[in-house]
């Protein structure tokens, strides 16, 4: 298999270890791509709704898979996000070209981006409206799981599959205001701060467009998510591309290739032990 060779690759909100997760078009996009630099742009595993019955083969690959890109040359970015939170006390940890932030600052072509989750303006991730996301969270993995279900009722049937929670998000007026403003406040942050580019995930709304204030103008993207959309950012020859992977979910699930040597080992081991500390936390 030809492998597309990217600059860099913006990845958010995978939740993994969730029903709703896509991880097996997730783990067809990162075999088919070679980036030089990765960025998991927050949500990436979901301790918040984590369930240690429920971590699908699928879902361990994917991790496989991003150390097995990390050990042949990738520079790996983890930003933290809400649903993983608790790595924010790791954050500037470094093994290898493993790095963990919580936010990232890059100079591509002379243009500085700044690349962070988002979640740090959202009043819905602090406090007792925290507990509420929290509790919100359980029911939006029901209604995907839901609508996992009627999608294949329906492509039995050969009809157009649905997406429940964007009907959802759509048909509520203050939602969709609630992402305009979301969007806002992070190109006039992102203005004030004198950057030209700002990437942030959280919202699972992919998005490429210009934000122009009477300050300024900056180019505002998100990496949209891999719980409905399946889109992620790549960036080559200076120019930023949205993406987005085919909605075909029969991708079949090769084995992790085990040929790895004992520092290729060992340093994965490091990674495993980060991920059970998360998940005890």
């Amino acid at each position: 298999m030809n492998k597309r060779h990217i600059e860099l690759v913006v990845l958010s909100d995978l939740h993994l270890g969730t029903y709703g997760c896509h991880a097996n078009q997730l783990l067809d996009y990162l075999k088919s791509i070679d980036p030089e630099t990765l960025i998991l742009n927050g949500d990436i595993i979901d301790i918040w709704n984590f369930n240690k019955n429920y971590f699908p083969k699928s879902h361990m690959q994917v991790l496989r898979q991003i150390l097995k890109m990390t050990e042949k040359g990738t520079n790996t970015y983890y930003l933290t996000g809400n649903h993983d939170e608790a790595l924010r006390k790791y954050s500037g940890l470094k093994i290898g070209k493993f790095h963990l932030e919580d936010k990232l600052i890059l100079n591509l072509d002379g243009k500085k981006t700044w690349i962070f989750h988002g979640d740090i303006f959202d009043a819905t991730t602090k406090g007792w409206a925290k507990i509420l996301a929290k509790l919100g969270g359980k029911g939006y993995d029901i209604l995907i799981w839901t609508n996992r279900l009627i999608n294949d009722v329906l492509n039995y049937f050969g009809k157009d599959k649905i997406s429940l929670s964007k009907r959802v998000k759509s048909g509520v007026k203050k939602a969709v205001q609630w992402i305009s403003n979301f969007e806002t406040i992070a190109a006039e942050l992102a203005i004030d701060q004198h950057f030209d580019t700002v990437i942030c995930g959280h919202i699972h709304q992919p998005q490429q467009r210009l934000i122009e204030t009477n300050k300024g103008k900056v180019l505002y993207l998100n990496s949209g998510d891999w719980v409905e959309n399946c889109t992620a950012l790549e960036y080559h020859y200076g120019l930023w591309t949205l993406y987005k992977h085919s909605e075909n979910e029969n991708t079949l699930i090769e084995d992790f290739d085990d040929t790895h040597s004992e520092d290729i080992r060992a340093e994965a081991s490091l990674y495993q032990e980060i991920f059970n500390l998360t998940i005890n936390h």
